[in-house]
């Protein structure tokens, strides 16, 4: 028995998840989430803007309605059958459409609370991530247009030897760059369960409950000194 779930391009995760039955061997995945560690979250994804697919597409778009046009138009005026070969025709351009919509809807920019992902390709993938902990600065460029529509560049500057990452036309920008610096922000903090404006003020409170858990035996003498050194890191 197949259970199906796909969510569209507006949602928050866009993925087709085939899941078998209990007696079943696989389970197809998500790509990405193949990739995540332990306790990694995707946050946010995004694509380039829809009027980079549109700019793309809307030659293909213009002939395939040209051709259709045209063969209504010679239908009644030429012998041969015009309507198949028309439509024989449309074929080239419409699988040059489909080509463009995937690459578009593959390529994805994604901001996890430990770093940001950008992926491409169909059938063969390309994956390059930054860790947040290396992420330095966050550049946002938008044209006016930019502001209109909602798009714009992202750079990422990082301590890596590669420097910048750049990511063009980037539907959504702000609201990316937000995520990025939210998450990068986060960081650290996630795994203890405390918020940060309230972290340096609790450490005593925490390590307190902490030593409380490690006389009862709930955590060991090394789990404890380990997340006392880490709370004691963050003030």
């Amino acid at each position: 028995m197949y259970s199906y779930k796909i969510l569209f391009p507006g949602d928050k995760i866009t993925a087709l998840h085939i899941v078998l039955d209990p007696k079943g061997e696989t389970m197809a995945k998500d790509y990405l989430e193949e990739m995540l560690g332990e306790n990694e979250q995707i946050l946010l994804r995004a694509r380039k803007h829809w009027s980079v697919l549109f700019g793309n597409i809307v030659l293909e778009i213009f002939l395939i309605i040209a051709l259709i046009v045209i063969s209504f138009i010679l239908l009644p005026l030429v012998a041969f059958p015009v309507m198949p070969l028309g439509l024989l025709l449309v074929i080239v351009p419409l699988i040059g459409m489909v080509r463009d919509v995937l690459i578009w809807y593959n390529r994805q920019y994604i901001v996890t609370n430990r770093r940001v992902i950008q992926t491409a390709g169909v059938f063969s993938k390309d994956v390059v991530d930054s860790s947040l902990e290396k992420v330095n600065d966050v550049k946002l460029s938008q044209s006016f247009w930019g502001r209109m529509f909602d798009y714009g560049d992202i750079e990422i500057l990082t301590a890596s030897e590669v420097g910048a990452n750049v990511f063009r036309s980037i539907g959504g920008p702000i609201e990316f760059k937000t995520a990025m610096l939210n998450a990068k922000e986060r960081m650290g903090y996630d795994e203890m369960g405390v918020r940060p404006q309230l972290l340096e003020e609790d450490v005593p409170t925490l390590i307190a409950k902490l030593d409380g858990l490690r006389k009862q035996g709930i955590i060991s003498e090394e789990e404890f000194q380990q997340k006392k050194a880490e709370l004691l890191s963050k003030i």
